[in-house]
């Protein structure tokens, strides 16, 4: 801590000279950057649309209320299907992941270079969004629940599989050393000291995903990728404002259910 002497007298200060210099930069660089920021959105803001953006907002309420909530019997398959894509596409991306988080990790990936290629697919799956996945597969497949199921697959296996290789990078070595010392192979080692450790961790990184899908798998259908997100975006296109509110509540119910079996889930498991 600097000292600097005024009248004979010692003052403390937290930082000495160079350091508050280093401070003040850092915040007119910051303050020039959110400026400059700042004048960029501006430009390309029309300020007349956000100027009754309340009024606009109040007029999409009031026509989404009351629901149709006789609509409500034509949404059960689609919300079916929504349940679906979001549960065989984590369960894929389930099966394809935790073998590749054993490449990925630096203490059990069999060659350097094999790793590098995991974490490269890794990657490329959280780098593009589930909806553009779809867009691609919607392209390849043709529309429908397949191609719903592919897209939360591509974007799963990312997620799922860099949070379970960095667990097992953080595993502990005494199990692991004392299976070693009886004379285990490669495998036998991974089974007895590895999946023991990281599993618990991985079915909860499972589920938490499973819950993230089931809110990401309600807009594909946007794309036609199957799901509830056929139905808004067909409600959307027909000005039926009362069947948008009865998806959005359906929508609703739909994310707290998923959210209260995956707190529920991960609380027994970890």
């Amino acid at each position: 801590m600097p000292v600097t002497v005024v009248n004979n007298t010692k003052v403390w200060q937290r930082y000495d000279k160079a350091t508050r210099l280093k401070i003040w930069m850092g915040w007119i660089t910051g303050t020039a950057i959110t400026l400059l920021c700042w004048q960029l959105i501006s430009n390309n803001t029309r300020w007349e649309f956000v100027a009754d953006a309340s009024q606009q907002l109040s007029a999409f309420l009031q026509r989404m209320f009351p629901p149709d909530w006789a609509y409500a019997e034509q949404l059960w398959k689609p919300l079916w299907d929504t349940i679906t894509i979001a549960t065989l596409g984590t369960l894929l991306a389930v099966s394809i992941a935790l073998p590749l988080s054993f490449v990925a990790a630096r203490n059990t990936t069999p060659h350097p270079i094999l790793r590098y290629v995991a974490l490269l697919i890794i990657v490329i799956s959280r780098s593009v969004n589930s909806l553009i996945w779809a867009l691609i597969l919607v392209a390849i497949t043709g529309p429908g629940v397949l191609a719903g199921i592919l897209a939360i697959a591509l974007r799963s296996i990312g997620f799922i599989g860099k949070l379970a290789y960095e667990s097992i990078e953080e595993t502990s070595y005494e199990p692991i050393e004392a299976i070693t010392a009886t004379g285990a192979n490669r495998l036998q080692v991974l089974d007895y000291a590895y999946l023991p450790q990281v599993l618990p961790s991985f079915a909860g990184i499972s589920i938490f995903r499973w819950d993230i899908n089931i809110r990401e798998a309600t807009v594909l259908g946007l794309v036609g990728a199957g799901g509830i997100g056929l139905n808004l975006n067909a409600s959307v296109d027909l000005l039926r404002w009362d069947r948008v509110g009865m998806i959005f509540v359906l929508i609703f119910v739909l994310v707290l259910i998923s959210e209260a079996i995956s707190a529920r889930v991960r609380k027994a498991i970890i």
